[in-house]
């Protein structure tokens, strides 16, 4: 591609991306679950043949991808590449002019899945100790691409990651993602993605149906504790503690 087609390009993803409604929904599978045209065209507030005018177009510049089940029309993230240019923007769309105050709900920025990775104030803790133990190492400096050393290939071998297999997967191993609630990157790739669904599988967190939230629970604190160290403050993961197995109630926000 040459690059006045390359700009050309960029111009129209962006002006995809670009478009209120269309943002609502690329928004909203960040938690990587499809969704049907009807629930898009609620999330949306627009009319179906519109969110399907819209969706037609996220689909025709790689946004999102068409799963057919029968009858039945699902729209998901095209990959995590969509993922993080969105999370990316995220951040970008901040005033970077003035002091930088987080608006996230409070059990979003605590915990929340970016697709198919983790992300949050969480998530961020577990990346720098991942770093600082010397598990992630980046080959060259300012480079968002990871190595796994031996010790941390053996820390995620402990925890039941198949290295082997995660390797094998036609993306990228391991990388970093900038977390647009905190600032600082956090996990991303197939490492971040298997790291995920091993915390899931072990019930350290468990994800809400209904958004992206994900919630810890007593055993994944004491597991956060005794394994990496990490030991929350309770403003850290305020309403974000499960109790008996129930997310505590999370209060209304300010209208």
């Amino acid at each position: 591609m040459d690059a006045q087609s390359n700009d050309t390009a960029i111009s129209r993803v962006a002006g995809a991306i670009a478009e209120p409604a269309r943002t609502k929904m690329l928004c909203s599978l960040m938690d990587g679950h499809a969704r049907t045209s009807t629930e898009m065209a609620v999330i949306a507030d627009v009319s179906a043949s519109t969110a399907s005018a819209h969706l037609a177009r996220l689909k025709e510049d790689g946004l999102v991808r068409l799963h057919t089940q029968g009858r039945h029309h699902y729209y998901s993230l095209e990959n995590a590449q969509v993922a993080q240019a969105i999370e990316a923007l995220m951040v970008i769309a901040q005033n970077a002019d003035t002091q930088y105050v987080s608006t996230t709900p409070t059990r979003l920025q605590f915990a929340r899945t970016c697709y198919d990775h983790m992300a949050g104030t969480l998530a961020v803790k577990l990346h720098d100790y991942f770093m600082g133990a010397g598990w992630l190492i980046a080959p060259v400096a300012g480079e968002s691409l990871y190595q796994l050393t031996m010790s941390g290939e053996k820390a995620m071998t402990a925890l039941g990651i198949e290295i082997e297999t995660v390797r094998a997967q036609r993306r990228r191993f391991a990388c970093s993602c900038l977390d647009w609630s905190m600032r600082r990157p956090h996990l991303a790739g197939a490492l971040g993605a298997a790291f995920l669904q091993t915390v899931i599988s072990r019930k350290w967190v468990i994800q809400d149906l209904d958004s992206r939230a994900l919630a810890l629970t007593s055993k994944g604190r004491k597991e956060l504790s005794g394994r990496f160290g990490i030991v929350l403050e309770d403003k850290d993961m305020e309403r974000s503690v499960m109790r008996n197995g129930t997310p505590l109630a999370e209060p209304a926000l300010p209208k």
